[in-house]
């Protein structure tokens, strides 16, 4: 994990460095390794970059990164996946390498193809490009959005940052709060992009490139759109083939994450995404691989430890289990300034305690994060789809019968899957989907005041 950050002026003021530095040492906990900053001619144009090293440890792989003649200068958060098989192509074309880093690879393609070049890179990624012939600042985001990027605008300028906190050291800048993101974050747990907690802060949307001008005219476009067949177009194939195409592919996914020169480990909770990844590392890693999970005394409800050992047992790897007390309210602070404000995801607690006790031990970790999105795995995936057969009048007999029983202990009590499953077998199918996943649906009103509630324009729950 990197963190970049930068300015593209409009008005014709020079970008003093000091300006950068402060933007970019609001990341200090993204990139505590190295660092570096550029000015382009004029002082019209400021990058900033903290650098965590993982791939080419050198200084020849700091960043900004430049090409031969200094006409482009990168800063990049992420990894490349595909970056060796895109090396080899350019070589053979006569580039030129001084690193063996990723971040080299982007900055010879952008030569050859532009902004075209962001649809080749096989990865998760922010990147920020300015190109001092064209005198245009090109900024581009993963096709899933696993890395974070957003951006402010006035009349004057254009700032980046992968964290909104590098906005606050810009004084010309009014940081304001959008009273129109937070029955959205009661809904969802997190404001959904492009929008931000913040009136005049935009997240880049996942899969978007954005190209401005030095008179800042912006142009944005989606250079990837995932797009699911009709269900008539897919030839139907028997369940091992099926199988044996997701094993492949779930293989060589976790494999090319695997090139590191760092040490690296993974989160391993015992469930079945996690599991899978460990399992796939074992295979392909020469040591046993490295392995962490984190138990809460007295909540047997929140401890998985048990499944992770067995895990852990059956392929044979490092394992580290970390046990902590259930003190996360000492934890809210520190978790709004990481997150730039609150998040209503509870799995940032062992997520954040997990990852500050790995790090003593290893600089990456895999995870098995997106696996229950992929696949369903969540129950309320299933709930979804079997609330369908449950008849309006049932759910509606069944929901008042439940309501006079003992107040829920807790999210995970069966009695608040019960209730919560009932509520929305009454509700249509993209309702159904929402109530599901949401923190507050139909009760979302009640949790704001009448007169604030007054000043809020339509809120679309879906």
């Amino acid at each position: 994990m990197c963190g970049i950050a930068g300015e593209l002026r409009f008005d014709g003021a020079p970008i003093p460095e000091a300006r950068v530095i402060a933007m970019r040492d609001h990341l200090v906990h993204r990139g505590p390794d190295s660092t570096g900053t550029y000015l382009a001619r004029g002082d019209r144009m400021g990058l900033g970059f903290r650098r965590l090293r993982i791939i080419d440890l050198t200084p020849n792989a700091g960043q900004p990164m430049t090409n031969e003649d200094g006409s482009v200068q990168l800063v990049f958060n992420g990894e490349i996946y595909n970056f060796l098989d895109l090396r080899k192509g350019l070589i053979a074309r006569g580039h030129r390498f001084r690193s063996r880093s990723d971040t080299e690879t982007i900055v010879h393609l952008y030569e050859e193809k532009g902004a075209d070049c962001i649809a080749d890179l096989d990865g998760m990624f922010a990147i920020a490009i300015w190109d001092e012939r064209s005198r245009r600042l090109l900024l581009a985001r993963d096709r899933a959005g696993k890395k974070p990027l957003f951006y402010c605008r006035s009349d004057r300028f254009l700032a980046f940052a992968s964290e909104i906190k590098s906005f606050f050291a810009l004084r010309d800048m009014v940081m304001e709060p959008d009273p129109e993101s937070v029955p959205y974050y009661f809904i969802h747990g997190y404001v959904p992009g492009p929008a931000t907690f913040y009136k005049h802060v935009r997240q880049l949307e996942p899969g978007t490139l954005t190209i401005v001008d030095a008179d800042g005219r912006m142009a944005t476009r989606r250079y990837w759109q995932i797009e699911f067949p009709r269900a008539a177009d897919v030839k139907p194939i028997p369940a091992h083939e099926a199988a044996a195409g997701v094993r492949e592919r779930m293989a060589r996914a976790v494999e090319r994450r695997l090139i590191s020169d760092v040490p690296l480990g993974a989160f391993l909770s015992g469930g079945i995404d996690s599991t899978i990844v460990v399992g796939l590392m074992s295979r392909v890693m020469a040591a046993p691989v490295k392995t962490f999970s984190i138990g809460f005394e007295g909540d047997p409800a929140y401890d998985e430890t048990a499944y992770a050992r067995l895990a852990a047992e059956r392929f044979k790897t490092e394992h580290t289990e970390f046990r902590v007390l259930p003190a996360s309210g000492d934890l809210i602070d520190t978790l709004i300034w990481h997150h730039d404000g609150p998040f209503g995801d509870s799995s940032a607690v062992p997520t954040y305690l997990v990852s500050k006790l790995a790090r003593a031990h290893v600089t990456v970790v895999l995870t098995g994060d997106g696996g229950d999105e992929l696949f369903a795995g969540y129950r309320r995936f299933w709930a979804a789809v079997q609330a369908e057969r449950v008849p309006r009048i049932a759910a509606r007999a069944g929901e008042a019968l439940l309501s006079r029983l003992a107040a829920r202990r807790h999210e995970r009590h069966w009695l608040t899957d019960a209730q919560r499953f009932l509520r929305a077998a009454r509700a249509t199918f993209e309702e159904r989907m929402t109530l599901l996943n949401a923190l507050f649906f139909e009760d979302m009103r009640d949790l704001l005041r009448p007169e604030f509630a007054a000043t809020l324009g339509p809120i679309d729950r879906l």
